[in-house]
C-alpha cells in the first residue's frame, strides 16, 4: 500500500517518504499552527520527496482543522493519526477525519497496545480501521514483546519500534532492536514502523549520556537483515562513512525491499536528518 505519492524525480528511494513529520509530539515544542506553516514549507522545497506523512493526536484534530481551513491547502494533508483517546475513541476519530477530505487524507493509524496484545483488541482494531488505511500498533517491550509483535503482524498491522525517550529504558538494546528485525524479516511482506530519537542518521551518544541508535543503522542493519548479513554490528556501527558506503552500494531493487521492511519512522525535526544525509553525501 503506498502511503504517499513517490518522491520527485532525483529522491534516492532508499529515503523516499522516509521521514514522517513529528513537530506535535516530544521532544518538539511547536505549536499547530508553526508546525503546519514548517511542514508546507517542507512540501514545497528541495526535499520534499523525503517527508512523508503528518502526525496528528486524536485529542487535537478539532485544532488540526481549524488551523487548515484557515491554510486552505490545494490537496488534503497526508495524515497519520495518533491514538491518545484509548481504542473506544478511534471511530469517533475517524470520523471527524473523513467529514473533512477536502483538508485531510487518512494514510495510517498508530496506537499503543495493551500489555499483553490479545487477539480480541487486535480484532477491534482491524474492525475500527478502513482496510485502506495501514494500521500501526506498538507492543511495549518486555516479556513477550516478540510475541505480541507477531500478533500483530498476523493481523495484518504494522509494528511499531520505540527507539528512544526521556530515559535509558526507553532506548532498545542492539539484541533487542535486531531481534524484531529477524522477526519482521522472517514474516513475508511484513512492514513495521519506528519512532523516537532516530533525528540523526548515525548511532552517538549525547551529552546526557543516551546512546541513540541512527535510521541509518537500521536502514542498513534491515538491509543486511534481508541478505543473512551481520545485523548486530550495522546497528552499533558509529562509522557514517562507511554506512554511506553499504547504502549507497545497494541497488535501486534492494533499497525497494528495505523500505518494504523498514516502511518509516518518526521525527521531531526535518533539518536534522536532511543534514546528516548531505553530509554523508547521501542526497
Amino acid at each position: 500500500m503506498e502511503l504517499t505519492p513517490p518522491g520527485p524525480r532525483g529522491t534516492p528511494p532508499l529515503f523516499a517518504r522516509l521521514v514522517d513529520d513529528s513537530a506535535l509530539f516530544p521532544p518538539g515544542t511547536a505549536a499547530m499552527p508553526e508546525a503546519l506553516r514548517a511542514h508546507y514549507e517542507i512540501r514545497g522545497g528541495e526535499h520534499e520527496g523525503i517527508l512523508g506523512l503528518f502526525l496528528c493526536q486524536a485529542s487535537r484534530l478539532p485544532e488540526l482543522i481549524t488551523e487548515l481551513i484557515k491554510i486552505k491547502p490545494a490537496k488534503p494533508l497526508p495524515l497519520s493519526l495518533i491514538i491518545d483517546t484509548g481504542l473506544g475513541g478511534v471511530p469517533k476519530a475517524i470520523s471527524i477525519v473523513e467529514s473533512r477530505t477536502e483538508l485531510l487524507a487518512l494514510r495510517m493509524v498508530e496506537m499503543p497496545a495493551p500489555s499483553d496484545v490479545d487477539e480480541v483488541w487486535l480484532e477491534r482494531v482491524s474492525e475500527f480501521v478502513p482496510e485502506d488505511v495501514i494500521r500501526v500498533v506498538e507492543p511495549r517491550r518486555g516479556v513477550g514483546w516478540l510475541d505480541g509483535v507477531r500478533r500483530v503482524i498476523e493481523h495484518g498491522s504494522w509494528p511499531k519500534i520505540r527507539c528512544g525517550g526521556l530515559s535509558n529504558e526507553n532506548f532498545p538494546s542492539v539484541d533487542e532492536v535486531a531481534d524484531f528485525l529477524s522477526v519482521i524479516s522472517s514474516a513475508s511482506g511484513a512492514s513495521f514502523k519506528a519512532t523516537n530519537s532516530l533525528h540523526r542518521a548515525v548511532r552517538h551518544t549525547t551529552d546526557a549520556g543516551f546512546v541513540h541508535h541512527g535510521f541509518l543503522n537500521l536502514l542498513v542493519a534491515s538491509a543486511r537483515c534481508l541478505s543473512g548479513k551481520d545485523v548486530r554490528e550495522a546497528l552499533e556501527s558509529t562509522d557514517g562513512p562507511v554506512l554511506a558506503a553499504e547504502a549507497s552500494a545497494l541497488s535501486e531493487q534492494a533499497a525497494k525491499s528495505v523500505r518494504s521492511m523498514f516502511a518509516s519512522y518518526a521525527s521531531a525535526t526535518f533539518d536534522e536528518p536532511v543534514a546528516d544525509l548531505g553530509e554523508l553525501g547521501l542526497l
